[in-house]
């Protein structure tokens, strides 16, 4: 559930990066486009303004040109709003809107048309000649509100506009980085799953085309996992198989043994190798292991280890201690997981030891649940060397296969624990006085939903 909720975090992460970057585009690339059309939308509207101005100084001054009485009679209040009209007569005085002669004026009153900005607005100028006395010059001034009309709320369409675009754009957004989110994902849960064992789990091909393949590819390569895992495991068996056959030979030749008490050990002990024999195939022929699901007591299965390999250790001079707890310490494992685990660091000592060697094997409950285990002893003790090469990892050992730590160790990891190597004293969760050999300490993860009865 962690490493889910990760993926979803990077997942959002992307997303988020996905929603920005288009955030960031769509914005410069509308300023780049909004700006110059509000530009030239108030251009335009200026313009417009001047060309109202023009019209009405033109038709004024062709109304004045006919019947020059007519300058009298010009009051400048029916024209559009903002546009002042003004007639100056060639006897000095003003018809229409009252304004001031300025340069512009007598430069105009000299025959010439033309336009000049005047403050904040514009005036068209226009002269009218042939006139008893002279020459009179027609003013059309556009203020500016006539020169801005309208361009308020052209630039409110545009940001309005704009602003939908942006939001139409980025819900597109982030439509597209969900699904290719989801997408990638769905691929990394499904990879998660894979690595933790669970060989069932396959990615549905969703996305674009890319996706898409790497999602085939992965089934692919699960499905290929699969297989080669069922072969190997049916070798293993088959391999495990053939052992029956010497088992076989074992138990007659055990038969007979003349000495009756000689002939039920030696039967006994081949009954426990026709057992092991048969928890391999078993074994072999599981897919994986047990993962969450799986619950063990430690403490019995362990008491029940020490009782089995106890008169071995009689047999060989050896004073073999347990110290077991005596509630139950559920442990995410298997029955059959940890009696092995357990078999193979007790037989270690048993094979890596003289005989006489005393052992100690004790299992206490942990504070945040799970247990621990350790196996400690009289002899030697690990080598610098191989602790430092790691004597836990398989086919490390120098003085054997390197399988039985192997198998403890990984039987802790699967259980969400872990398994270290030293010499005693060596635990600094426990106060006990341990020997001052080789000691091992396996940590057993709790168990998540232990059944029914065994709390």
């Amino acid at each position: 559930m962690i490493r889910i909720a990760r993926r979803r975090g990077e997942g959002s992460g992307v997303r988020r990066q996905l929603f920005t970057l288009v955030a960031v585009t769509m914005t410069l690339v509308l300023l780049a486009f909004l700006i110059p059309l509000g530009i030239v939308l108030r251009g335009t509207a200026a313009d417009r303004a001047i060309g109202m101005a023009t019209q009405a100084a033109q038709g004024q001054a062709a109304l004045i040109a006919a019947d020059p009485e007519a300058a009298n009679a010009i009051s400048g209040d029916d024209v559009a709003p903002g546009l002042a009209v003004t007639v100056f007569l060639p006897n000095g005085t003003v018809a229409g809107q009252p304004a001031a002669r300025t340069q512009s004026v007598e430069l105009a009153s000299r025959g010439r048309a033309f336009t000049a900005a005047s403050g904040s607005g514009v005036e068209v100028l226009v002269p009218v000649q042939g006139l008893p006395g002279g020459t009179a010059v027609v003013r059309a001034y556009a203020s500016p509100t006539l020169l801005h009309q309208g361009v308020g709320r052209t630039w409110a369409v545009l940001i309005a506009l704009g602003l939908a675009l942006l939001v139409v754009g980025l819900v597109l957004a982030d439509r597209l980085g969900h699904r290719l989110v989801a997408a990638v994902t769905g691929l990394a849960a499904t990879a998660d799953r894979l690595a933790e064992g669970d060989l069932d789990a396959r990615a549905e091909p969703t996305g674009p085309r890319e996706l898409r393949r790497v999602g085939a590819e992965l089934n692919r390569l699960a499905a290929r996992i699969t297989e080669l895992l069922a072969a190997e495991r049916e070798e293993v068996a088959d391999l495990a198989h053939r052992l029956r056959t010497p088992v076989t030979a074992l138990r007659l030749d055990a038969e007979a043994v003349a000495d009756p008490d000689d002939r039920q050990r030696v039967n006994s002990d081949v009954d426990h190798l026709a057992r092991i024999v048969d928890e391999v195939i078993r074994t072999a022929r599981r897919p994986v292991r047990e993962g969450v699901g799986a619950h063990a007591d430690l403490a019995a299965v362990v008491a029940s280890r020490v009782a089995f390999w106890t008169p071995l250790a009689e047999d060989d001079g050896r004073a073999m201690e347990s110290f077991v707890s005596a509630t139950p310490v559920l442990v995410r494992a298997t029955e059959s997981d940890v009696a092995a685990a357990v078999d193979a660091l007790i037989q270690n000592v048993f094979a890596h030891t003289p005989d006489g060697t005393g052992m100690r094997v004790e299992v206490t409950a942990r504070s945040d649940g799970g247990g621990m285990l350790l196996v400690a002893d009289d002899g030697p003790g690990f080598a610098d060397s191989d602790v430092e090469r790691g004597a836990a990892e398989r086919g490390v050992s120098g003085s054997s296969t390197g399988l039985g730590l192997d198998i403890a160790r990984r039987t802790a990891e699967a259980s969400g624990g872990s398994m270290r190597i030293g010499r005693g004293p060596h635990s600094p969760d426990h106060t006990s006085q341990l020997p001052s050999g080789a000691l091992i300490t396996v940590i057993f993860g709790a168990a998540q939903d232990p059944p029914p009865g065994r709390i």
